[in-house]
Order: C-alpha cells, then structure tokens, then sequence
C-alpha cells in the first residue's frame, strides 16, 4: 500500500496528467498520454461532452436554451461525475456479465428531435481498446444525465446560497434573476429525466430518479441541521457521534449518492450482475464522501481564485462541517457558542477561522477523506484489472491532492 503524505506528494501526478491519462482511456484511438499534445486530448473529449449537453437542452424558447446552455460553455467544469461515469463503464466491461430480458441497454439510444447529426457521431461504439474494454452508447448518455443533474442542483443550491460566483463567473441567479435560474434548474432535471427514460432500463431509470430525492433531503438536511442543533442545545462540551452521523448522511445525499448511483448504473447498463454493480456503488458513494470531506476543508484551505468561487462561505452560512465539528471536539467551549447561533455575530466567523486552523479540525478531515479513498479503492480490487480500473484508483489520489 502506498502510504499518503498529508497535502503533498512528488509520486503522484498532478490533475491535468491524470484527466489526460483518463481521457484517452475513452477514447482508446488516441495516443498516449504522455504524448506532447496531451492537453489537445482532455480539451477534445471535453468538447464533445459539452457539444452534447448543449444540443440536449435546446429549446425552442432562446432565452431557456441560453440559460441552460450558461454552465456548459467549452473548458466550463471539471466534468469530473462524467469521467467517473466512463471510467467505470469501461472498469466493468471486462467485468462478467448477465442476460437481461431486455438488450436495448447495449443497443443505440432512441433518437432524440434536438439532436444533430455531429452530436449522434459522438455515439458510435469505437473498437475495443488494447486491454478490450469497451463504452456502450447508453453509457456515454448517462454521462451526460449526470451532469445535467449536477448542473441543474448547482443553479438551485446557488439561490439557496445566495452564491456570487460559480465556476469563475457570475452565478446564473445573479445574472438571470432567481425566479429563472430555478426554473432552468428545473428544466435541466426535466430533459435529464427525459434522456433517462430512453435509456429504457428500468433499475437504472428508478437509481437516477432517486438521486433526485436525495439532493433534495440533502439541501433540507443542511438549510435545517436539526439534529446538530438539537445536539448544540444540550450541549457544549463537543460534538456526539449523532452529530457526525448526521453531517455524513447530508454530504452522501448531497453530493454522494448521485456519484454512487451513477456508478452503479453504469455497471448495470454494461450488463453486470449485482455483485459487480455493488462494487461500483461502493466505490462511487465512498468517493463522493471524500469529494465533499474535502471540498469542506478546501474552504478553509485555498483562495477564492484557486476554488474559482468564494471561499469561507460555510461559516458565513452557519454551517458546521467536518473541520468545524472536529475543531469543536478540542475548543469546546470556544466554539460551542458559536455553532450554536450560526456564527451570526461579530467576530464569530473570524474567531471560528482562527480555531480551525489552530485545531486538528483540517488533517482529521482530511484523514477521513483518505479512509474513504482506500475504501474506494478496496471496492475497485473486485473488477478485472485494467487501465480503466487504475485511473479510478489515481483519480481517488487527485481528489485527495485537489486545490479545487
């Protein structure tokens, strides 16, 4: 086992190299990845999945097409809940399989009135790669699912927030008006829905539509912290173990499940059987958990540059997260009152600031986000080896080493 510095670490490859390396692994007839033309690569696949989404919600309406359109210009996002997606796709196909009663989930999706041709070439199922690992059509779709939910959870979450910015421009409420930017959220979930159902399979379709309830619960969970407040109120001597409980329930609805079930559904359209999607599920929730454990701690940690939105914002929020709740274990009675109002007076956010980052709060976060990584990666070492499967396990580095 390679043992994980803190923060840094000279064995592993930095983001770009890793996307890169990711990138060719979907599409296999492209060169390798230390080619001098790798960036070209990842901006390539990259173009192609946004070229996708903005053909899929297309409107006849131009201002809802615009709007919709506004998170996925070229070079817009990490894509990251994409490239999971395809990685797993191409990790399980090596993977043994079962016959369904019903073969359109390995069949081309039915055609859809907005799509133009250039779009449907994206479709096509390319030869194998040299390791025989293959992407199905409906796989490539689904990709494309799980990012018009995320997109449409973060022009909702942005109202919610009051958020300024978003992917380093002005977040689309601010730019539209609130009243719109809920609406094209909503749409975006209609036209995933929509691109779902063709999908025609059943399990998947029920997996997807759940996500949905759970980014749902999660938003509420976290606008009403109702069990920590309940906690707070009793006590100030330091968080229990309901309330860390509770903190982790939301970030797996918030962020988790729809990268958990996104996995799992890739492996169930490739044809797996249950064993095989369970493990992509295990890997997809315990790397979702870790997304957020350290997006968390990045709020503390990184600039408002780096994060290409503003930083600091759960504490201005009065949300408690993983590196508050662990800094509350060791200043109790420092931090107690705060968490308890919400940070809302003078002073509290700045003190709470300070605490963190003179606490533990930050690496036992960290270190929490590492246990979920090697548990991600101890759900991979159930499918066949392969490229595919290696680059899930580097990705569970990058998502640790991430700046932003």
């Amino acid at each position: 086992m390679v043992t994980r510095s803190l923060f840094n670490s000279t064995a592993r490859r930095n983001w770009a190299q890793t996307v890169a390396h990711a990138e060719t692994l979907v599409q296999p007839d492209k060169p390798d990845p230390n080619h001098k033309d790798i960036r070209n690569l990842a901006q390539n696949h990259l173009a192609h999945l946004t070229q996708n989404l903005r053909h899929l919600v297309e409107s006849e309406h131009p201002m809802l097409t615009t709007m919709g359109q506004y998170y996925f210009e070229p070079n817009a996002g990490k894509h990251f809940r994409p490239l999971v997606v395809l990685l797993m796709s191409l990790a399980t196909s090596l993977a043994p399989k079962q016959v369904r009663g019903n073969a359109a989930a390995s069949g081309p999706p039915l055609p859809h009135p907005r799509e133009s041709p250039a779009a449907d070439q994206t479709y096509r199922i390319g030869e194998a790669d040299s390791a025989g690992c293959t992407i199905l059509p409906s796989q490539r779709r689904l990709s494309e699912i799980v990012e018009l939910m995320h997109t449409a959870t973060l022009l909702h979450d942005d109202v919610v927030d009051e958020a300024a910015m978003r992917r380093q421009k002005t977040c689309a409420h601010l730019q539209f008006g609130n009243k719109m930017a809920i609406l094209v959220g909503d749409f975006l979930i209609a036209r995933a829905c929509c691109a779902l159902t063709r999908l025609r399979h059943n399990e998947v379709t029920e997996l997807l539509a759940t996500v949905i309830s759970d980014l749902t619960e999660g938003e509420v969970m976290q606008l009403k912290n109702s069990e920590q407040e309940e906690v707070v109120d009793r006590r100030l001597d330091g968080p229990t173990p309901a309330t860390f409980n509770y903190y982790l329930q939301k970030s797996y609805l918030k962020t988790a499940a729809l990268i958990a079930k996104s996995c799992r559904a890739a492996a169930l359209l490739g044809g797996c059987p249950p064993e095989v999607a369970d493990q992509a599920y295990l890997y997809g929730k315990n790397l979702g958990l870790a997304f957020q454990l350290i997006d968390d701690m990045l709020d503390f940690t990184v600039t408002e540059a780096d994060m290409g939105k503003p930083v600091g914002a759960d504490l201005k929020l009065g949300l408690a997260t993983g590196p508050v709740l662990y800094a509350w274990q060791e200043y109790p009675t420092i931090l107690g009152p705060l968490i308890r109002r919400k940070f809302s007076q003078p002073g509290d956010t700045q003190l709470a600031w300070d605490y963190i980052h003179r606490s533990r709060g930050l690496s036992q976060t960290y270190e929490l986000a590492r246990s979920h990584c090697d548990a991600a990666v101890a759900a991979l070492m159930h499918l066949p080896e392969s490229p595919a499967r290696q680059a899930l396990v580097d990705l569970t580095t990058k998502v640790l080493d991430r700046k932003k």
